[in-house]
């Protein structure tokens, strides 16, 4: 079987790109052709480990053909990025069109058995219109919704062509229903599949005892990600013995903000970078804690590759995570309760201090049970680990390729 990945942004730097390269390995173990077109800014041509480069075809922003820079699926990405509230007129033009002739040019050479896009939004629509006899499977990633929500020029296009998708891969119940309510996709062309991690990269191994408590936070630095939260929250904390370790990045002022807010807790804050995902298993190993105090998310990767690390987690209760993480403990997995967000993504101002409050007292619960176990004994959370692996989850995604396309098993 041929199958073609397509991914409108960098695939090497996001959630959404390390799942289009996790199946396109497993796809390739599995015997199959793949293909990936992406887009990237022009001359700077990802590292991706075990895809060989004449497999890869990208569309380049920063470009004659596009002169702005890659269109993000978040509004602040951990790259040069810009908004799709902007992708209007001739940029629109230009997008569809600069994407409208790489589709039709790898899919004339590789002759794809199906198409793998990821986002329902504007690029796979656009390979809906193109290829309507194609058999297509797109992943939705969460971040899809709050752009189609966000973007009311983009939406009749969108849902026109998305709507004609052979079969949508949601993360969670939650989600799936979501999808069906925007996009008025049928029931039944929606699967769960769950996201994945890498369990040969993040297992566990013993906790040290935890005289200073390990605080890790993975993940864009800005203010839907909850960042800015978390670090002032921290500060209600200074004389307690912990220490914060920050991996990711990100752009802009927002960026900057949180870089000033880490620079107030002094040496109590490491701040990491980008991290590849060996670095990420060490910071995991070493940690107790793991926080994502995000105001909206698809379904975040890395909190499944904490927990398999042995990470307890601290996460806000978002959509699908009751779902999924009510199996286990509440001293290995704590949820908190947001309050009605101004936005889809953003709080009320006037609930700051009482956020803040929540986190804090999350955080000190979660020190105190550290201390006195650093490793959790939780079947529960064992049990997420095993089921969320790439594995599993290719073997759904398989079983849908080989539905639309009448392949038998």
């Amino acid at each position: 079987m041929k199958v073609l990945h397509v991914l409108g942004q960098r695939p090497e730097k996001t959630g959404s790109g390390i799942y289009l390269h996790a199946i396109m390995r497993k796809s390739q173990a599995h015997g199959f052709s793949n293909h990936m077109l992406a887009g990237i800014p022009a001359g700077d041509f990802p590292d991706l480990a075990g895809l060989s480069a004449d497999s890869c075809s990208y569309v380049f922003f920063e470009s004659e053909e596009l002169p702005f820079p890659v269109t993000g699926m978040s509004d602040v990405m951990p790259y040069k990025s810009s908004l799709f509230r902007d992708l209007k007129d001739g940029r629109l033009t230009a997008y569809k069109q600069t994407f409208g002739r790489a589709l039709q040019e790898t899919v004339l050479q590789f002759e794809p058995d199906v198409i793998h896009s990821n986002h329902l939004f504007v690029l796979t629509a656009l390979v809906r219109k193109l290829f309507p006899d194609v058999p297509l499977v797109t992943t939705c990633h969460g971040t899809d919704l709050r752009q189609y929500h966000n973007c009311r020029h983009l939406r009749t296009y969108v849902k026109k062509y998305c709507r004609e998708i052979d079969r949508v891969i949601a993360l969670t119940h939650d989600q799936r229903k979501d999808i069906m309510q925007v996009y008025s996709i049928q029931p039944e062309r929606i699967v769960v599949t769950g996201g994945g991690y890498d369990e040969t990269i993040f297992n566990r191994a013993p906790k040290s005892p935890a005289g200073t408590v390990q605080i890790l936070y993975a993940g864009k630095f800005n203010r839907s990600k909850g960042v800015p939260w978390l670090l002032q929250s921290l500060r209600q904390l200074e004389d307690r013995d912990w220490h914060l370790h920050m991996a990711g990045g990100g752009q802009g002022p927002e960026y900057e903000m949180c870089m000033d807010l880490a620079g107030k807790l002094d040496e109590q804050v490491t701040v990491h970078g980008y991290v590849n995902h060996h670095r990420l298993s060490e910071l995991m190993k070493l940690a107790h804690i793991q926080v994502l105090p995000s105001f909206f998310e698809g379904l975040p990767l890395v909190l499944f590759e904490g927990l398999a690390s042995g990470c307890r987690l601290i996460a806000t209760n978002l959509s699908g995570f009751t779902e999924i993480f009510s199996p286990t403990r509440r001293d290995t997995v704590q949820l908190i309760d947001l309050p009605p967000l101004e936005t889809i993504d953003r709080p009320f101002k006037k609930d700051a201090p009482r956020m803040d409050k929540m986190l804090a007292t999350a955080l000190e619960t979660m020190m105190v049970t550290v201390r006195h176990t650093p490793d959790f004994d939780d079947a529960g959370a064992d049990g997420i680990a095993r089921r969320y692996t790439w594995r599993r989850v290719f073997e759904k995604v398989l079983a849908i390729y080989l539905d639309i396309t009448d392949t038998p098993l």
